[in-house]
């Protein structure tokens, strides 16, 4: 490497300025990132080779500082970290995971369908909390429990990821400490749930760093485990010792790549680039290309599908199999970024170890950059190959220096490997000359919102005569205008629900519909009428788990008879609708039973009055829902009751091809305090709810009830 005499300290330092967890590009001016005048002329090789020099001597000294132990990296049974370079957020609720119809998990259907889009993943976290905590005080370690076939058939589940060669991550949230209390810490509970279900690693949720004490719980009980936070650069980067793996936010989209500060201190931590609602990863995964680090590759975002495109797809799957291939490269001590290149917006990362160069190349351009690339040293016998296009390369020889030769397409990327010690790359070289027949600028960069359908539900008999304790609802023509209130998504496509009349999911919805004439219970459901309907009918659920669960040996707990049943799934409260001759009530049919025809904002009218509806709670623990009719202050205009803060009401279902979701209407008295990440209110009758849907088991909850409704 040659230094320049005239490198200052000064200069140094303000090469290495952080922009967040990354560093300041070599060649740029005060002010980078700066507005697109000027940026060509950026010049990194002229810079980089005392950047470089440089952010070495920083790493030297930072690693003192921070006392930087790398024992665990070294640990054996952790050494699978260093591998994992395609992450993925694996949402319990995903068809593809879990059949609601045959009540069975499908780990291989969710595995083979990955492999077959973009190659396949490395590990997966499987996600069974958010978005649908604080629906009732069941807290993050209450939900594993409430998965199908609770512990035992999660570590089977385990066992069967395991069988393909994919970790598994348990996830922890700090932030949860609105739901049921336990005496037991965090640490020690996640712990035991990785003892009971053999799990490789911790997912700190909204954790800049895990605490060492989940490490050392799960180390105790023999089960040492991968910490993995969002982010350890803003926990200070002492974390880097025993949090082996993390996130990453996306990177700022600069015409020179970043390099990533943890990496970059310890190159056997891997960062996997999160960028959850991108809906073109070229630049991501360049990013992950250049600095040797991974990707979460996360489409089922809580509930709202963003499917990779073709070409992003087809770009994760070349660039996660070289990074397989070579991952002992990747991760030995003297990677080199901003390696000197000859064409310009190509940039390049050399990684050395034992006999073996490999060089990572990104094209930045918009257009094919072509012929030579790199001058490397070169050595007599050595073997070169272009492994992006995998075929072995006879370069150029001048000068003791071997030019090597490639195009890249716009946009695209390269790979060469220099190798002095005969290894056989056959087979591997052999499949990447088969993905390269085909350019990536030839898959399809377009993006698709997933395509919902409302669940269809069959009319009832028409009534001649109102049945006891339903309401008459007259036809209307009805403006039906309501937003979805889930937290992630901001207003992209695809969020919330699609409904009949749109060609896409949205958050905010509004439509005039012609509504007939129907009935609607006056009040929800309650204990006693269900279990009339149990002694009448015979109805068993064959999903039975958490089946009435505040019910006392299948009996209505005493003084319970006229509170609204709940612990009832969707399915359960359908099968009641069928024996009584009814239905659930479609959500339009909801609201206008609640608003009336005026817009109004409650039911009563558009002030907020607290004598219409149950105390709210900002207890830990659930309260109970009032007995129906206990507040009659509350009703609509057509006289209907309890639709507002009592509990939530079954509705509407919607499908794509990965989720099945619920719309809940009127909301609980329920309000867990401490987060803003809990399952959100939606007392206004403007506004409802989406509850992700899984199996029966998953589903029933103590803040969900129903009411139904007949045709007239």
């Amino acid at each position: 490497m040659t230094t320049s005499p005239h490198r200052t300290s000064t200069s140094v330092k303000f090469s290495h300025a952080l922009t967040g967890p990354y560093f300041a590009t070599p060649g740029a001016a005060p002010g980078w990132p700066f507005h697109d005048i000027g940026r060509w002329k950026v010049d990194v090789n002229a810079a980089s080779d005392d950047w470089v020099q440089g952010l070495v001597e920083w790493r030297r000294e930072h690693l003192i500082r921070i006392g930087f132990d790398d024992s665990l990296y070294r640990h054996p049974a952790l050494e699978w970290a260093q591998s994992n370079f395609v992450h993925a957020l694996l949402m319990a609720e995903d068809r593809y995971f879990y059949n609601p119809d045959t009540g069975r998990y499908t780990v291989d259907r969710y595995l083979d369908d990955l492999e077959a889009r973009f190659g396949g993943i490395d590990s997966v976290l499987i996600w069974y909390i958010y978005p649908n905590v604080g629906i009732d005080d069941r807290s993050q370690f209450d939900l594993i429990h409430a998965l199908p076939g609770g512990i035992e058939a999660v570590r089977q589940v385990v066992a069967d990821f395991h069988r393909r060669g994919v970790k598994v991550f348990l996830p922890t949230m700090a932030w949860d400490n609105g739901t049921r209390d336990s005496d037991a810490t965090d640490w020690d509970r996640l712990a035991e749930l990785v003892v009971a279900t053999d799990a490789d690693g911790i997912n700190g949720d909204t954790y800049s760093g895990v605490p060492r004490a989940f490490h050392v719980a799960c180390e105790s009980r023999g089960r040492p485990v991968i910490l993995e936070p969002e982010s350890t650069a803003q926990a200070g980067d002492h974390h880097l010792s025993w949090n082996l793996q993390s996130w990453t936010k996306r990177i700022p989209n600069e015409p020179v790549p970043h390099v990533v500060k943890l990496k970059w201190l310890e190159p056997r931590h891997i960062v996997n680039i999160e960028n959850r609602w991108s809906r073109e990863r070229t630049h991501d995964l360049q990013h992950a290309f250049f600095n040797g680090i991974g990707y979460v590759a996360w489409e089922n975002v809580f509930g709202c599908m963003n499917l990779f495109t073709d070409r992003d797809a087809e770009t994760l799957r070349r660039v996660a199999t070289i990074q397989r291939r070579f991952a002992s490269l990747l991760t030995g001590p003297d990677w080199r970024p901003y390696e000197q290149t000859l064409q310009a917006g190509v940039f390049a990362s050399r990684w050395p170890r034992n006999g073996q160069t490999l060089w990572t190349l990104v094209n930045r351009q918009e257009y094919v950059t072509d012929g030579e690339q790199l001058s490397v040293p070169h050595v007599d016998g050595t073997r070169y190959y272009d492994v992006w296009n995998g075929i072995a390369i006879e370069p150029r020889i001048e000068d003791g220096r071997a030019i090597l030769s490639a195009d890249i397409e716009g946009r695209g990327f390269g790979a060469f490997l220099a190798d002095t010690t005969g290894v056989d790359l056959g087979d591997f070289l052999a499949t990447m000359k088969g993905l390269a027949t085909r350019p990536l600028a030839s898959f399809s960069p377009t993006w698709h919102s997933a395509k919902q359908a409302l669940v269809p539900v069959e009319p009832t008999r028409p009534n001649e005569t109102l049945p006891e304790g339903m309401i008459e609802i007259p036809a209307a023509d009805f403006d039906f205008a309501v937003h979805g209130i889930v937290i992630e998504g901001y207003a992209n496509e695809g969020v919330d629900v699609q409904y009949p009349w749109e060609d896409s999911a949205r958050r905010a919805h509004r439509h005039r519909i012609a509504i007939e004439r129907f009935a609607i219970d006056r009040h929800p459901i309650t204990n006693a009428q269900f279990a009339a309907f149990l002694a009448d009918s015979g109805y068993r659920p064959a999903d039975a788990q958490n089946f009435l669960a505040h019910w006392h040996d299948g009996a209505v707990p005493a003084g319970w008879e006229d509170r609204p049943v709940t612990w009832v799934g969707i399915e359960d409260a359908r099968a009641y609708a069928a024996w009584a001759g009814k239905r659930l009530p479609r959500e339009w049919e909801w609201q206008y039973a609640a608003q009336g025809t005026d817009g109004r904002r409650y039911p009563w009218g558009n002030d907020w009055r607290e004598d219409a509806v149950p105390p709210p709670s900002l207890a830990r623990a659930m309260p109970d829902p009032a007995p129906v009719g206990t507040h009659p202050a509350g009703a609509s205009p057509f006289g209907v009751e309890d639709m507002v803060g009592t509990i939530w009401q079954w509705t509407d279902e919607y499908r794509d091809d990965h989720v099945r979701a619920a719309v809940l209407r009127g909301g609980s008295a329920y309000q867990p305090q401490t987060s803003h990440w809990y399952f959100p209110q939606a007392y206004a009758l403007n506004e409802h709810g989406k509850y992700l849907l899984m199996a029966p088991a998953k589903d029933r909850s103590a803040g969900i009830g129903f009411r139904c409704a007949v045709d007239l």
